[in-house]
């Protein structure tokens, strides 16, 4: 059986490129990566010294849930292949069973696409200092947790790990992309988050933000990679539950932020580590996103 932890990968076969805040990324050949999904997760853009149990697996099956029901609008990453083809070891592949994918490789963007559907987290601390989201202009007397007036693109740059994202203007994606791709990056992201929240809607929950990840392959064309609407990614609350003029409850990661919100920690490297209920919670609060999610049950 694949271990129910996963904090950090080992494949001795494979190079290892990269580790990330979540995913440990290998090289299979000049044109593939096999991408594993840990148990780790990063809040306040620092690794969190506990894993979730099952964590990896459950990003990974929503993900290629968000994948193919959205494949129509942007192809993904992924390649249909099995982990036998690149993993000839048993034992490593039962290591990374159900978190590990094989993609191929593409040139990734130096943004992440943030859609914004409500008022809530860093846009409401912005919007009560500014009357602004990331410097675009609000009706004055929202609460927190408002419906916006329409979804929003608001871009930021891909921290290295340890290092915190920074809201930019569409001026300065333009600036970097090229204003037709900046264009298209708006588009498809809007598109993506207001196909997923009508879904999740009827699933009875609502999408208040999300970010996305692309990348350019090697005939200059977009491709969807990372992962795809996911607790890591998103804000996930109840309709049920849902009232303006405070933070909702949330089925995704911010459970974690609270609770360490309570404590008396910088936000630096080293993070504390997380009580056995805090864990365990927030391994529940996943699952139940992904089975209200994909219909599935748990």
């Amino acid at each position: 059986m694949p271990p129910e932890r996963l904090y950090q990968s080992e494949l001795k076969s494979l190079e290892l490129l990269q580790r990330g805040k979540v995913r440990d990324v290998y090289a299979v050949d000049d044109r593939t990566l096999l991408v594993v999904t840990t148990d780790r997760l990063s809040a306040f853009d620092v690794v969190l010294p506990d894993p979730i149990p099952g964590k990896g697996a459950v990003l990974n099956r929503l993900s290629a849930f968000w994948f193919e029901r959205l494949a129509g609008r942007l192809p993904d990453q992924r390649l249909d292949l099995p982990l036998e083809a690149v993993l000839s070891d048993p034992a490593e592949r039962e290591a990374v069973a159900g978190r590990a994918s094989l993609v191929r490789r593409v040139q990734p963007l130096s943004f992440e696409a943030i859609a914004r559907g409500y008022l809530i987290g860093s846009g409401w601390k912005d919007y009560q200092a500014t009357g602004q989201l990331c410097g675009l202009r609000l009706p004055a007397g929202l609460r927190q947790a408002d419906r916006l007036p329409e979804p929003l693109f608001t871009p930021s740059t891909k921290a290295e790990v340890g290092d915190h994202d920074e809201n930019v203007g569409f001026e300065a994606v333009v600036e970097a992309l090229g204003r037709d791709l900046a264009e298209r990056l708006r588009r498809i992201t809007l598109a993506l988050y207001t196909e997923a929240a009508e879904h999740a809607r009827r699933q009875g929950l609502i999408i208040a933000d999300t970010k996305f990840e692309f990348g350019l392959d090697s005939a200059g064309d977009l491709v969807w990679i990372d992962e795809a609407l996911t607790p890591d990614s998103s804000r996930f609350w109840p309709a049920s539950e849902y009232r303006p003029g405070s933070s909702p409850p949330s089925f995704d990661k911010q459970y974690i932020r609270d609770y360490l919100e309570t404590l008396d920690w910088d936000k630096t490297a080293p993070a504390p580590t997380l009580p056995a209920t805090v864990i365990e919670r927030t391994a529940a609060k996943y699952q139940e996103a992904e089975a209200r999610l994909s219909g599935r049950s748990r």
